[in-house]
């Protein structure tokens, strides 16, 4: 019951440190390792990493946890936090393409890259515009191409109009072509991009007007989350282990 109880308590403070909108990923860095210390940070990088990347998102999750709660986690942590920083002011210069600064699934600081279905495709429709592939080439050279050592999951919507069986099938249609593109035309490494998603017109997904009606244009969308790789964890504990 008293290992619970921690879990629980520093897994309430990684789910407030996520809503820290206006902090840099670099600070948001060094609150993880500290809120995720110890055994309750394995067992929740394992539960996140779980929920959002499957068994080896559960498994790199335990390592984080448990690495984040070293004394060096929280340089840990902050030297992660930097890179993704530097990986969003990147991202920032992309036109039609919004910028968050997030926890990935495993607790530690990551990027959160949502372009506009209007600009990447046409209605009902998953071929890539003329603007899409601008704007994808922009972006796997100065993000992807530029930090080989930061892992990729690529997500696609689908707006509420439509059966599920289509929109399901489209939203994944959508993701791969981002993926096929970025991988192909753009020669982004495979191993780079570690899913391709499509999640349909899931309701937890849809996006939704003040007034609480959707926002049909916007829940049709491609999402691209920026994730630290194990490469990059394990440069950043070793420069950690140096302080």
């Amino acid at each position: 019951m008293k290992s619970l109880k921690i879990w629980a308590g520093a897994m309430s403070l990684a789910l407030i440190i996520s809503g820290c909108g206006g902090m840099s990923n670099t600070a948001k860095g060094s609150l993880i390792g500290t809120a995720a210390g110890g055994a309750a940070g394995t067992g929740i990088g394992a539960l996140i990493g779980h929920l959002v990347g499957g068994s080896s998102g559960a498994k790199k999750g335990a390592i984080i946890g448990a690495a984040a709660g070293a004394a060096a986690g929280v340089t840990t942590g902050a030297l992660i936090g930097h890179k993704m920083d530097k990986a969003a002011k990147a991202a920032k210069a992309l036109e039609n393409a919004k910028v968050e600064s997030i926890e990935d699934s495993n607790g530690l600081p990551g990027v959160k890259v949502t372009f506009e279905n209007g600009i990447l495709f046409n209605v009902n429709k998953a071929d890539l515009q003329a603007a899409a592939k601008t704007t994808l080439k922009q972006f796997a050279t100065d993000v992807l191409n530029a930090n080989t050592d930061i892992d990729v999951a690529i997500c696609g919507f689908a707006s509420s109009d439509g059966s599920d069986e289509t929109n399901l099938k489209l939203s994944q249609n959508r993701s791969d072509a981002v993926k096929n593109y970025l991988t192909g035309t753009c020669k982004v490494a495979t191993k780079q991009i570690k899913s391709s998603t499509g999640y349909g017109e899931n309701p937890d997904y849809l996006v939704k007007n003040a007034d609480g009606t959707e926002d049909v244009k916007a829940s049709r969308r491609v999402e691209v989350y920026l994730i630290a790789s194990d490469e990059m964890i394990k440069a950043a504990e070793a420069e950690a282990a140096k302080k």
